[in-house]
């Protein structure tokens, strides 16, 4: 197996969530979540077996960090019921 690692630019946009691009993707990725944001790539990259490694703004790690903490819980919950 090969070490073949992707490197996704990942930003995150209020209104659609977190937004992906790397230079093997032909147009930006979105997602609501980063695991998300991951599978999607992951998907688009069959068949090759690429590690995907996110680099997030401070923009994106604003967003994961306030979402580990559990802010706006009620706003994340609302699209799962």
């Amino acid at each position: 197996m090969r070490d073949d690692r992707l490197m996704v630019s990942v930003t995150f946009d209020e209104k659609r969530g977190y937004v992906g691009t790397a230079a093997g993707l032909h147009l930006p990725v979105v997602a609501l979540s980063l695991g998300g944001l991951r599978r999607k790539v992951e998907v688009l990259m069959l068949p090759e077996d690429v590690i995907v490694v996110l680099n997030l703004d401070r923009a994106a790690r604003l967003e994961r960090d306030r979402r580990r903490r559990g802010g706006e819980q009620g706003r994340e919950r609302a699209w799962r019921r």
